[in-house]
């Protein structure tokens, strides 16, 4: 991969699901633009805040975590709960994020074009409409060359920076039993 690659900096779009913030008051959005986040749209819906950003950088992930490292500077007690981002995809889904017909990704999945080995749901297996995980069809996709890596890559990133901030809400809500499934099911990581 070329090197000049990773360092072309270009815009990312995405969301970030805010906690610690009960009213958008001038105080709470004059301190979160002066932390950095002057690229972003605060906006509250049904009680919860939420920033848009369209942000200059190397990749998704440090698009997302600078702007995670500036909401948590804003010194008003906020920070983020996720990305806003649904990993769970229907084929609709699938393909709209690729710009292609349903009756196209109907055809990747059972296997009557492209070259087979379409990722299995992951959810919903026996309703009408099946949820696959995005990150597994981006892979599948990726590596069958019907996108390109950037498309992966941010795939990867914000599951990955998503599941953290679950993990760290969920030790936070109940640090006995997250620690005892962890090392359960991975001790790995506790050590």
């Amino acid at each position: 991969m070329n090197t000049a690659t990773n360092l072309c900096e270009c815009e990312h779009d995405f969301t970030l699901v805010l906690s610690g913030i009960a009213d958008l008051t001038p105080d709470v959005m004059n301190a979160l633009y002066e932390s950095g986040c002057d690229d972003g749209t605060i906006s509250m819906r049904s009680g919860r805040p939420y920033m848009t950003f369209s942000r200059q950088a190397s990749s998704m992930k440090d698009a997302i975590l600078s702007a995670i490292d500036n909401v948590r500077n804003a010194g008003i007690g906020a920070d983020v709960l996720r990305v806003d981002y649904c990993n769970l995809v229907t084929q609709a889904d699938i393909a709209r994020k690729i710009g292609r017909s349903r009756q196209l990704v109907h055809q990747y999945i059972a296997g009557e074009r492209g070259p087979g080995s379409f990722p299995m749901p992951a959810c919903a297996i026996t309703e009408k409409v099946p949820l696959w995980f995005w990150c597994e069809v981006a892979y599948w996709l990726w590596e069958n060359n019907l996108v390109k890596e950037e498309v992966l890559r941010a795939a990867e990133e914000v599951e990955i920076i998503n599941s953290v901030l679950d993990l760290k809400r969920q030790k936070a809500n109940n640090p006995e039993l997250t620690q005892q499934i962890i090392r359960s099911v991975s001790p790995k990581i506790c050590s």
